[in-house]
């Protein structure tokens, strides 16, 4: 059997999905935190596109606490067509193709691989069938610009809800699954 491949995105409510630390910030509770940091939990294998490790690598080794230790603690795998060396502790660099890359990594023993932002990342893997969960926490905001999750004229593609919980905060928690 192999790994499950789980992705999680801040969403808000027209699905923008660009530049979350922009927006995301007066939305952040305890709720949102175990969300998260349960997502991190089930992982022994991060997947990053460069964007999102570059942005994490700048920031969780310099911070303390449980949620950076599991980030700093564990594997990261990184898909860039840029980046020629990766220097965060436990940082690799896939070389070649990715979807051939992740397939390989998928079929590894191991634990749960957890994808958090990396976008293009996410439509890569949803594209080729390789990811098992998107699991979306929908802002309570429209943002009015920047990327959104699916872009226009993206193909249709059918997804089950298989777990849906609501913040205090108006934060919809939201799990699907390719149908």
């Amino acid at each position: 059997m192999s790994r499950k491949i789980v992705a999680g995105l801040f969403v808000s409510l027209d699905g923008v999905v660009e530049a979350p630390e922009k927006w995301h910030f007066p939305y952040l509770s305890q709720e949102m935190g175990a969300a998260v940091g349960g997502m991190y939990a089930e992982a022994d294998t991060l997947l990053l596109g460069r964007v999102t490790y570059e942005a994490f690598a700048e920031v969780w080794p310099h911070r303390t606490g449980e949620m950076a230790e599991a980030i700093n603690g564990i594997r990261k795998v990184v898909a860039s067509r840029t980046l020629d060396q990766v220097s965060w502790n436990n940082s690799t660099l896939i070389e070649g193709d990715l979807v051939v890359a992740v397939k390989e990594l998928k079929d590894r023993p191991g634990g749960t691989i957890a994808v958090s932002g990396s976008v293009g990342l996410v439509r890569t893997l949803l594209a080729a069938g390789l990811l098992d969960e998107l699991r979306v926490l929908v802002h309570p905001l429209v943002v009015g610009t920047g990327m959104r999750l699916f872009p226009e004229g993206a193909p249709p593609l059918p997804l089950e809800l298989v777990r849906s919980a609501t913040f205090a905060n108006g934060v919809l928690d939201l799990t699907y699954r390719p149908a």
